[in-house]
This record gives C-alpha cells, sequence and structure tokens, in this order.
C-alpha cells in the first residue's frame, strides 16, 4: 500500500514534542484512538510496546516504523509524526529518531501487512525522501510533501 492509501492530513502531525520511546508510543496510542474510530488507546499502545519488545522498529537514519496488528482494525491506517526533537529509540545505527510513520494494520492480514512495511523501509530509505519530510513544516504541508514525495520517487524508479 502507498502512503495516500495509509494517510489522512488529520493523522499527520508536524512539531511532537515527546521525551522518550515511551511517550512517543503513548502518544501515538492517544493520537490513533482519537483519530481512527473504534480504536482503543489502550489496545493500540500495549500492541505497540509488545511489538517493540520483539526488536526496535527504528530502522536507521532517524527513521522508526512502529507497527503491529490489531483484533479492532477494519483496514490499515497510517499515521506522521515528526519531532520537534529526536528521541532514543534503540534504532539499529544508534542514531535518534526523528520522524515516525505507524501502521496499524488489522490482524487477519499479515501478507499485506509485510509488504506494506517493505514498501514503507524502501521508502524511508530513500535521502531525497527523508530530506523532503524534514524540511516540511505545519501538518498539511508535511502530508502533501509525503504523498507527493512518494509519487515522485515512484516515477523515478
Amino acid at each position: 500500500m502507498r502512503v495516500r492509501e495509509l494517510l489522512t492530513e488529520d493523522r499527520t502531525y508536524d512539531d511532537v514534542a515527546v521525551t522518550s520511546k515511551k511517550r512517543l508510543l503513548d502518544q501515538i496510542a492517544q493520537l490513533a484512538a482519537a483519530s481512527c474510530g473504534g480504536l482503543n488507546e489502550q489496545e493500540v499502545f500495549d500492541a505497540l510496546v509488545a511489538r517493540e519488545k520483539l526488536g526496535s522498529t527504528g530502522i536507521g537514519e532517524g527513521i522508526a516504523i512502529p507497527h503491529c496488528r490489531l483484533g479492532h482494525c477494519d483496514a490499515a491506517i497510517g499515521l506522521l509524526l515528526k519531532l520537534s526533537e529526536p528521541v532514543d529509540f534503540d534504532a539499529v545505527d544508534g542514531r535518534p529518531v526523528d520522524l515516525v510513520f505507524v501502521l496499524l494494520v488489522p490482524e487477519q492480514n499479515p501478507e499485506q501487512h509485510l509488504k506494506t512495511l517493505s514498501h514503507l523501509a524502501n521508502l524511508f530509505n530513500d535521502d531525497d525522501y527523508r530530506s523532503d519530510l524534514r524540511h516540511a513544516h505545519g501538518n498539511q504541508r508535511l502530508y502533501q510533501t509525503a504523498v507527493e514525495s512518494e509519487a515522485e520517487i515512484r516515477l523515478a524508479s
């Protein structure tokens, strides 16, 4: 799935202030429950924490892609957060994280989950994509950049 199929402007957040990985996961759970009807904040938080216990979803270059499967999720959804200050996320390269793409998917579709994660990891491995997001300011502009830059990268490849 492409970013435009996962993300909406109301699930895109610029300048998010958090002080730790745990606080970030808590903030994600709050935002997901508030913007996605039917999601339980505690369930989202618990599922994200459980996934992080298996290994950090910090993929390097200041990027994290926290993800989990949820029983009460009808369709895959994404949230994009750009942090005001990077936080330690136990990333594979040891660098703190400032860009976070959250992927929440239905429990019954693990194949889609893996394909979407692979696409997101490839996308965020692109230097230009990361740079474009880091230079976008405001929720609306961050959302537009995430969608438009993905389309440009897909056209170029």
